[in-house]
């Protein structure tokens, strides 16, 4: 199986029940931008463009408003979420408390294969931003901070940061439109480094500069600045 077959299955969950597929694909298109902040999505809609049924799409919308990825309006409207400055600052706080944490908890225990894969994925994340694919930018930049978060072997933790960005995701997909892939920050090799010398702390230290970094941009492109104290 190639690299973008692989990448599929696992993204939409080809093999799971129809419920959980839908779900997954759905989640995908918010967590990747496909779904554009403020942009309405409705069962009719989604049961045409996933092809599927309209109890899995029902039960897929309902979990991610749950998770804070859609959210209801007015006469039964459901939308993406745009993001406020306060909520952006809210879920800096989110994520400098977590990320650092999954690092430092990875560092401690990661092995030399787990390293490799790992700069795997950065590589192909490199690759993405030199060709200016934005989708494949967010694909990459998402699987690394999982499958970093996955060596952490903290599994409450890694359920919390995967809900985060789930909120933010359509909007990092809008700061690539706005800045391009070559100008979003990228403190990876840093972390690598890091993890091949075992240094948690300095992995801690790297993860934490690239979310700051990183929420830095998307609240740029809200039009203001945000405060790193």
């Amino acid at each position: 199986m190639n690299l973008q077959a692989e990448q599929e299955k696992t993204t939409t969950g080809a093999g799971a029940p129809a419920h959980e597929q839908v779900y997954r694909s759905l989640r995908a298109r918010i967590l990747f931008g496909e779904l554009e902040p403020g942009q309405a999505v409705t069962i009719q809609g989604l049961t045409e463009q996933l092809n599927a049924g309209m109890t899995p799409v029902r039960e897929a919308l309902r979990r991610l408003t749950a998770e804070g990825a859609l959210e209801f309006q007015g006469n039964r409207r459901i939308c993406v979420p745009v993001l406020t400055a306060t909520a952006v600052d809210e879920l800096t706080i989110a994520r400098r408390a977590l990320e650092p944490e999954l690092a430092r908890m990875a560092a401690r225990q990661v092995t030399g294969d787990q390293v490799a894969a790992l700069r795997d994925t950065d590589r192909r994340l490199d690759r993405a931003i030199a060709r200016g694919d934005v989708r494949g930018y967010l694909e990459e930049n998402y699987r690394f901070h999982a499958e970093l978060n996955a060596m952490a072997e903290a599994p409450i933790l890694t359920s919390l940061v995967e809900g985060l960005w789930l909120r933010f995701g359509p909007s990092l997909r809008v700061v690539c439109g706005l800045f391009g892939t070559r100008n979003l920050p990228d403190m990876h090799k840093d972390l690598l480094i890091a993890l091949d010398s075992g240094d948690s702390a300095a992995a801690a230290r790297a993860m934490e500069g690239d979310v700051v970094q990183g929420m830095c941009q998307i609240r740029a492109g809200l039009g203001d600045s945000i405060d790193i104290r």
